[in-house]
């Protein structure tokens, strides 16, 4: 996995003006069409899209074919759409991949919303304003067209509604995935998002979309969904199982790495700064309410565990031998469950320290509980079992108290003042940070190579490439 995500968190999310675009600026929309060997289809596709944009779209807009090594005449077809339409442009990769070729055009966009849509233009256009508006007005970061829900009517073959909704109930059973469409060729997303995003993403193919959710979700980034009007492509030319096989492939390889906290998304979470829950609140600690809460589910979970451990050691050994084992094994996984769940902190970096902490957490609840238990020994001679599972639960309710506040005040201090604790902090800053604190100076994205002449980019608006950028370079980017 990549993770050369900026350490800077984004701006706060703020809503484009009416004026910005035109012939003086970039456009407001970027619409990416990615093809591969579509020379039947590209052509009537992006004469209806331009006709639509031009005729309801309120904002400078652009469209760009995204082509990815077609063998056919795909590239010309493109070439000649760019020579005679104001807003349209093409751009050739050299390598295959749905994925490679939105993150390429994404990357070197100007746009502040970007959006692609499938060249069959299966999804009714009417939706596409919907689409971009809540990130225009910066209530949201991403937004998907849906054909699953309630209010979209879709007209496709049981086939692909089969798979289509096999493949959602697979995201949300082993990723947790909230969203309800993955796979709607139909999304958009805010150009700084996409800048920290994509980093992150490491497939090129079809899963890419899927991955940029499932992250952006994890991260607490803000998913708009727009019901769509969908009608199937018969003549696709998609194959379904191969691309069912990849996207499995990438659900594993997404929930390995969410699992065991290789993605630094932390580096996303609440980044922009206009987070309700962010604000002070007199006499209350930020985050106080959600780590109570996620406190006592890891803590009800964890007592029953201990006490589930305590009568199966019980069957074999002493009172406090059975008590000290069955602590110290519930001991490390509330210190693990606790560590990612309540104080929300991802990675291996410091979670030795964490556990050695939990630890001297874990002696001050032994202390209580066989303390407890031998004040019961001395008090009954030979109490029942039920008893000491009593007097076991009220001591364990002290220590929880004590734990807690230890948990906070001392083993993971850093969440209370709202920053993420994931291990060491970079030797370097990135190129452009500020010493001070290590945020990259905003960088403008350079402009497509190879620009068609009837449709150039204002100079006022992208300033010319450097010297040593070639287009064969951004044509293998990845």
């Amino acid at each position: 996995m990549r993770t050369e995500t900026p350490w800077s968190t984004l701006p706060a999310r703020d809503h484009l003006l009416a004026g910005v675009g035109g012939a003086a600026g970039a456009p407001v929309l970027d619409v990416v069409v990615p093809v591969y060997n579509e020379e039947k289809d590209l052509e009537p596709c992006v004469l209806r899209l331009h006709e639509h944009l031009a005729r309801t779209f309120p904002y400078a807009f652009r469209i760009t074919v995204a082509d990815n090594a077609s063998t056919d005449r795909t590239p010309e077809v493109a070439e000649r759409l760019a020579r005679s339409l104001p807003g349209v442009r093409s751009f050739r990769l050299e390598e295959k991949g749905r994925g490679r070729a939105l993150r390429t055009v994404w990357t070197h966009s100007d746009a502040p919303v970007l959006a692609y849509m499938d060249v069959d233009l299966s999804t009714d256009l009417n939706a596409l304003l919907p689409l971009v508006a809540p990130l225009i007005s910066g209530h949201s970061d991403l937004a998907i067209g849906s054909r699953l829900a309630r209010s979209s009517r879709v007209v496709r073959g049981t086939k692909r509604e089969f798979i289509s909704r096999a493949y959602n109930i697979i995201l949300r059973s082993s990723l947790a995935a909230r969203f309800s469409d993955a796979q709607c060729g139909f999304k958009a997303i805010r150009r700084e998002v996409a800048q920290r995003l994509l980093p992150m993403v490491e497939d090129t193919g079809w899963f890419f979309d899927t991955e940029m959710l499932v992250l952006a979700e994890r991260a607490g980034l803000r998913i708009h969904e727009v019901p769509v009007d969908w009608v199937d492509d018969p003549d696709s030319t998609v194959h379904i199982v191969r691309t069912a096989t990849d996207d499995l492939k990438g659900v594993w390889r997404v929930g390995r790495a969410l699992a065991v906290g290789a993605l630094p998304l932390d580096r996303l979470a609440r980044p922009f700064g206009d987070d309700p829950r962010d604000r002070a609140i007199g006499g209350v600690p930020g985050g106080l309410a959600r780590q109570l809460v996620g406190f006592c589910v890891v803590g009800a979970l964890s007592t029953l565990f201990y006490l589930a451990l305590y009568s199966l050691f019980r069957l074999g050994a002493g009172p406090q031998l059975a008590n000290g084992a069955a602590l110290l094994v519930s001991a490390v996984a509330n210190t693990a469950a606790n560590r990612r769940l309540t104080f929300g902190v991802r990675g291996r970096g410091g979670a030795v320290r964490h556990q050695a902490q939990g630890l001297v957490v874990f002696a001050i609840g032994l202390a209580l509980t066989s303390g407890s238990l031998a004040a019961l020994g001395a008090a009954s001679g030979s109490p029942s079992h039920s008893t000491e599972l009593a007097v076991l639960i009220a001591a364990n309710l002290a220590a929880t108290v004590l734990r807690f506040l230890l948990f906070r005040a001392w083993v993971f201090p850093d969440r209370e003042r709202g920053n993420a604790v994931t291990g060491p902090e970079p030797a370097a800053t990135f190129p452009g940070a500020d010493p001070a604190n290590h945020a990259p100076t905003p960088a403008v994205a350079p402009p497509f190579p190879a620009a068609h002449p009837a449709n150039p980019v204002p100079e006022a608006a992208v300033p010319a490439p450097p010297a040593a950028e070639t287009t064969h370079d951004l044509r293998n980017a990845r």
